[in-house]
């Protein structure tokens, strides 16, 4: 596959590798076992934004990358987006300790039919986003539906496959790039010139184009 355009369909068989978040595994150094995530299935009914870093804990991608696609979750939640997700080269183990250091429950569906994890928020229908989770409260099945819901998460792209399918790599690192996918349709792709560019493949860039 050449490098994606818009109007091009999202791929079959694309998978990627993650920590799904377990609260006995909350802990920074605490280790969950790392399972496979057909993104491809997964995302063809979804709107999702995507986007790569060359690298987790890098100063690039945690201080001018990363900050700006948690601060607009709710300007971006409020496009219609569903899911977030950040690739990396690195694996499944280290994406999973760069989401606990960021807050980030890396997990979608906390409870089905009553509440969502959004950036390690819990969010639900008709009341403001708590703060941190020292405020969450439990919530069970068959509560308050919500309006509207959007997760992220942070995946391994295992080996860079699927950045060197798109020819989007930067040496062996995954490049530095941007995906909305809007129920397996492209919408935007774009790859910054530079590995330490963060303007297209930025937050802003995104929203303006959701």
């Amino acid at each position: 596959m050449s490098a994606p355009k818009v109007g091009d369909s999202f791929p079959e068989g694309v998978t990627f590798s993650y920590v799904p978040y377990t609260p006995e595994k909350d802990s920074l150094t605490a280790c969950g076992i790392p399972i496979n995530y057909d993104a491809s299935k997964e995302w063809a009914n979804k709107k999702v934004v995507l986007f790569s870093v060359p690298g987790a804990f890098t100063p690039g991608c945690s201080v001018r990358h990363l900050p700006g696609f948690i601060d607009n979750l709710e300007k971006i939640k409020g496009k219609g987006v569903d899911l977030v997700a950040v690739i990396a080269y690195n694996d499944a183990f280290v994406m999973n300790a760069w989401s606990k250091a960021n807050g980030v429950k890396n997990d979608d569906i906390v409870c089905f039919c009553a509440s969502f994890m959004v950036y390690g928020f819990r969010s639900r229908a008709n009341t403001a986003l708590p703060e941190r989770e020292t405020e969450l409260e439990d919530v069970v099945c068959g509560g308050p539906t919500l309006t509207s819901i959007c997760a992220q998460l942070f995946l391994s792209d295992v080996g860079t496959k699927f950045s060197q399918t798109i020819g989007w790599t930067m040496g062996e690192r995954t490049a530095r790039y941007a995906l909305i996918i809007d129920h397996g349709k492209i919408t935007y792709a774009e790859k910054e010139a530079s590995g330490g560019d963060v303007s297209v493949s930025g937050a802003d860039a995104v929203l303006s184009k959701l």
